[in-house]
């Protein structure tokens, strides 16, 4: 289950110090209104101080996880990448960066890019205690091309931000992410609209000569695309107190789910399936759904005849890649 770092927790409780939980709820509550609105924002959703607390309390440990686990999908694919810098576009309060440098120790600097004042403030005061040399622009992001962002970096990041933009300012994001870095990746929430976002996202990026890394074994189109289905991820999260007192709930974790890809300017070495389901452990075999290299959407039944893969099968987990490493 994952949990926040142990700086990050510190920093997100100084952050809230004095809040009460009250105004915490409501203004938690309206955020809530207006993320499951899904459409564009014409005004920075984390428009107050509070809106960014509240955004802290029950967002950022969900974003954090997220994106910690799509660069772990990403370090797998590129063993050798070593990011010194990056670009974190739709910053909000932090998460990615933090979530980078966390799956990163190369990671020396993250440029903050944002509309929202009151979120970017946050992020910088959470991270003025990082070893991270950290710089930031408020600014509407589809105005990046045209020279906030003009130095190049490793990996730039655009992590649930495609949701409050437009078609024509989401396509101007990805091309300011394709110029700036050799490796972009692309967040969005696991909900049939947010995979939309990310196919559209995936055909530009294919466009503009880069190649898929995570989590698609290939670079044709979806093979759910023309289905009910989408293609979308998971990862349980511990939540604390505050978050539960805040939100009215008792578990003591949440699941979020997430849709992404992540590319870069040149091919991987190799590519694998990708388990699209939660495996399904039965006596003496398991069943699971994968995303083929041929590609297509493939079911298959791993027996304990199939030694090692069978030992992998018990032990794999929805996202992860298939056949292991291992297996011819």
């Amino acid at each position: 289950m994952a949990d926040l770092p142990g700086p990050l927790r510190t920093a997100l409780d100084a952050e809230l110090d004095g809040y009460s939980m009250r105004d915490l709820g409501k203004a938690a509550e309206r955020l809530s209104i207006r993320y499951r609105a899904d459409h564009a924002a014409a005004q920075p959703i984390l428009s107050s101080p509070l809106d960014a607390a509240a955004y802290l309390t029950t967002r950022m440990s969900a974003t954090y996880a997220a994106a910690r686990q799509v660069f772990g999908r990403l370090a797998e694919a590129h063993p050798d990448f070593r990011p010194r810098t990056m670009l974190d576009l739709g910053a909000g309060t932090g998460a990615c960066t933090w979530a980078a440098a966390d799956a990163f120790p190369s990671l020396e600097s993250s440029h903050l890019v944002d509309r929202s004042g009151s979120a970017l403030a946050a992020a910088l005061r959470m991270l003025q205690n990082s070893d991270l040399r950290v710089t930031h622009a408020a600014d509407r992001l589809p105005r990046t091309g045209a020279g906030t962002a003009t130095e190049r970096t490793d990996l730039a990041v655009c992590g649930f931000l495609l949701g409050e933009l437009d078609p024509a300012d989401q396509a101007a994001v990805i091309c300011e992410m394709c110029r700036t870095a050799s490796v972009v990746a692309v967040i969005e929430p696991g909900t049939t609209a947010g995979y939309r976002r990310i196919l559209q996202a995936r055909s530009n990026l294919i466009e503009a000569g880069r190649h898929v890394l995570a989590p698609c074994p290939h670079e044709v189109a979806c093979p759910l695309e023309p289905t009910q289905d989408w293609c979308h991820f998971a990862v349980r999260l511990t939540r604390s107190i505050r978050h539960r007192q805040v939100k009215g709930g008792e578990r003591g974790y949440e699941d979020e789910k997430y849709a992404y890809v992540v590319t870069a300017t040149e091919a991987p070495a190799g590519r694998t399936g990708r388990i699209l389901r939660h495996p399904q452990i039965r006596t003496g075999h398991v069943r699971m759904t994968f995303c083929d290299t041929d590609p297509g959407i493939e079911d298959m039944t791993v027996s304990k005849r199939h030694g090692a893969d069978y030992r992998a099968a018990r032990h794999a987990h929805w996202g992860d890649s298939w056949p292991p490493s291992s297996s011819p």
